[in-house]
């Protein structure tokens, strides 16, 4: 009996993921997972959109949403921190179907993602090589990325360490290149603020503008959530996470919002050169016209390398985050056993593997099917805003039931501010966006633009109502929510409830 114990919590051991991610490695990864093509490429569109300060008003509520999603995902992620996190909270403190819609919807936006990124590093490599096949590169990128994530969580960690460095440092000198443009130090003109005021500006469009700026936000700010993934393997998340969780604020106000106001500074928002809002034009990346303006003449070169950094990196943090999250799945119950399974160096291979064959799968698609690729690129457009809509959700409760079993915040290791506005105002707010996707499609009755919009909505309700009627899963009762917290070794914390201490 005895040996057989031993046995059991030996194969249990086997297949857990190791916790090697320093400190550093998450508060880059945090940093680095929200900054990529969106900012450096389509945040012209959303200038020339809705103007100066329409883009700023979007990037800011957006970013104060973002803002609060983490804090509120770092309560959390520091009380159970386990890998594919909340998709795990869902089901821990909302509903068990709504975990497992939340964990498969997650897993499929970010294989799908893989795919259109290993594809859009094609088309940034063909500003160096135009004669190259652009399926030898996108083949390239995914051996590559596959085996990134192969080696070791240390080996994950230290790229997106790397890679989000060059992001950062990248951004740093563009704010100092435009600051001194603006002034005039550089590029032999001072623009000062003249373009705030110039024709319509600083708003364009009115707030019908603004709500469509508030999508590319969104999509912009996709990826910030990784922090709580990375919870799961981080050496140290009760300090790593809320580190990671605190400087985000800051990072967004630095790394967005004096971007944003930099570019429509320098840039009036009637340039052509804005409306470029995908990786085929490097050159007109609002970086690169800022850069040019400012007399430097190698800037669409550097700005290539710097963009193809960053799809890699996305790429990078895409399969990490999807092969996690079927892990979880597979840990949950969610998902067949057989992906639960790590190798010696706690790496999830058979998830892997799957992830890859999905992603490949897409990528092929693309080449064989663009019909089918259109699709499947469409049905993942919303995820990530479902699942940002899954962490408020899941915190809501978390908190009310926290307090409800007579728990007090002193407790947490980490505790989010302003509840309940928080995570109330991103719950609207995800809301808004979700539904702002393209409400022209439903009043001109254009049904098949709205299904290609709106189709990951239906997905999500499918796996969310399938699930309940096939496990009869209900709404847990706040008395009943789990909130034990969980040391980071996967041992359950003892935590004294008023309840406890008056038996």
């Amino acid at each position: 009996m005895e040996q057989s114990m031993t046995n059991a919590t030996t194969s249990e051991a086997s297949d857990q993921v190791k916790r090697g991610l320093k400190t550093r490695h998450v508060s880059m990864i945090a940093l680095g997972g929200c900054i990529g093509t969106g900012l450096f490429v389509a945040s012209g569109s959303a200038i020339s959109t809705a103007g100066p300060g329409g883009a700023l008003v979007a990037y800011v509520a957006m970013g104060l949403m973002v803002y609060f999603l983490m804090t509120s995902l770092g309560e959390m992620a520091t009380n159970m921190p386990i890998s594919g996190s909340f998709a795990a909270y869902s089901a821990k403190y909302v509903d068990p179907a709504l975990g497992f819609a939340m964990g498969w919807n997650y897993w499929f936006n970010w294989a799908i993602t893989v795919a259109v990124d290993i594809s859009t590093a094609a088309l940034v490599m063909k500003f160096w090589l135009p004669g190259v096949p652009g399926w030898i590169w996108s083949a390239i990128a995914l051996v590559l990325v596959f085996t990134i994530n192969a080696f070791s969580v240390q080996a994950f960690g230290e790229t997106e360490f790397w890679m989000s460095l060059i992001k950062v440092i990248t951004i740093f000198i563009f704010l100092a290149v435009g600051i001194l443009t603006i002034f005039g130090i550089m590029g032999g003109h001072a623009t000062g603020l003249e373009n705030f005021t110039y024709k319509k500006a600083p708003f364009v469009g009115g707030f019908p503008a603004i709500l469509s700026v508030f999508v590319v936000a969104g999509f912009s700010f996709q990826g910030t959530e990784l922090v709580g993934i990375t919870a799961g393997e981080s050496e140290d998340p009760a300090h790593s996470v809320p580190k990671a969780i605190n400087s985000v604020f800051w990072r967004i106000i630095l790394f967005y919002i004096l971007a944003i106001f930099v570019i429509a500074a320098v840039l009036p928002y009637t340039s052509h050169d804005l409306l470029g809002s995908s990786a085929t034009d490097i050159a007109i990346s609002p970086f690169t016209l800022v850069f040019k303006r400012a007399g430097l003449a190698a800037a669409a070169s550097v700005m290539n390398a710097v963009i193809l950094t960053a799809v890699i990196s996305a790429a990078n943090s895409g399969m990490y985050a999807s092969t996690r999250m079927l892990y979880s799945l597979s840990k949950e119950g969610y998902a067949p056993s057989f992906f639960e399974r790590t190798g010696h160096n706690g790496i999830p291979y058979p998830a892997l593997f799957a992830t890859t064959f999905i992603a490949a799968l897409t990528f092929i698609s693309s080449i064989a099917g663009p019909q089918i690729y259109m699709w499947l690129v469409a049905a993942s457009g919303l995820t990530g805003f479902i699942a940002w809509f899954g962490i408020a959700l899941s915190h809501y409760r978390f908190r009310r039931a926290f307090i409800k079993q007579g728990h007090q915040l002193k407790e947490l290791g980490y505790h989010a501010k302003w509840f309940p506005v928080g995570p109330i105002l991103a719950l609207v707010l995800c809301v808004a966006v979700i539904v702002g996707q393209d409400p022209q499609s439903f009043f001109s009755g254009n049904w098949e633009q709205v299904l290609v919009t709106y189709i990951s909505v239906p997905l999500v309700l499918v796996l969310y109502i399938g699930y309940k009627i096939k496990k009869h899963t209900k709404l847990i009762p706040l008395s009943e929510v789990d909130v034990s917290p969980v040391h980071k070794d996967g041992t359950l914390k003892e935590v004294k409830t008023e309840a406890a201490a008056n038996d």
